[in-house]
């Protein structure tokens, strides 16, 4: 059986899937979503400056529903050595069980096996899609940013950005208060 196609469209961009919606037993769903919709609320991780695409074929078993396909995107990081923004292109495959919020059993110490982590819950006949692709776009985030492998980054004594002038200070500093010893040595070092 063919999978029925729904929320296709560049007016789907709604956030929320009607789960009532699926009729069938696979489905196909694919959304749009608007540049700046996804970015987290103060933008400080990542900020989503395009066009994200969200395809999904959903399986329907029951009450449990598999959502699997792709997420489509870049992101805007900022580099963790030069600070300086920089895009990130954010493929991201998806497949995720979704079972009934009634279903959750995570009150208390739970040990949580493999399979716990591709499961998620949803209420009220609804997932939240933006929630999802804010989700895997958290999970796809790089341990440390970086504009490129070969990024210089800031200046320790003066805070310019070695990428793009070059820096006449000091490769090493010292420290001003130890300017004492140092000239105690230096005595102790000349003297016959």
């Amino acid at each position: 059986m063919e999978p029925r196609a729904v929320g296709t469209g560049e007016a789907a961009t709604s956030g929320y899937l009607d789960l009532r919606a699926i009729e069938g037993p696979r489905t196909d769903v694919r959304r749009r979503f608007p540049a700046g919709s996804l970015t987290p609320d103060g933008g400080r991780q990542y900020r989503v400056p395009e066009v994200v695409t969200l395809d999904l074929l959903v399986s329907k078993g029951g009450s449990d529903y598999r959502l699997s396909g792709r997420i489509e995107g870049g992101l805007e990081l900022d580099c963790s050595r030069c600070l300086e923004p920089f895009r990130l292109d954010a493929g991201v495959d998806v497949d995720l069980l979704y079972l009934p919020a009634s279903e959750n059993r995570g009150d208390g110490e739970v040990r949580i096996e493999e399979e716990d982590l591709s499961t998620a819950f949803y209420r009220d006949e609804q997932i939240d899609l933006k929630h999802l692709v804010q989700e895997q776009f958290q999970l796809a985030l790089p341990m440390k940013p970086l504009c490129r492998a070969e990024c210089r980054g800031l200046c320790a004594v003066c805070g310019g950005n070695r990428n793009t002038a070059p820096c006449r200070c000091a490769d090493e500093w010292e420290d001003p208060r130890l300017a004492g010893l140092k000239r105690l040595l230096e005595r102790e070092e000349s003297a016959p």
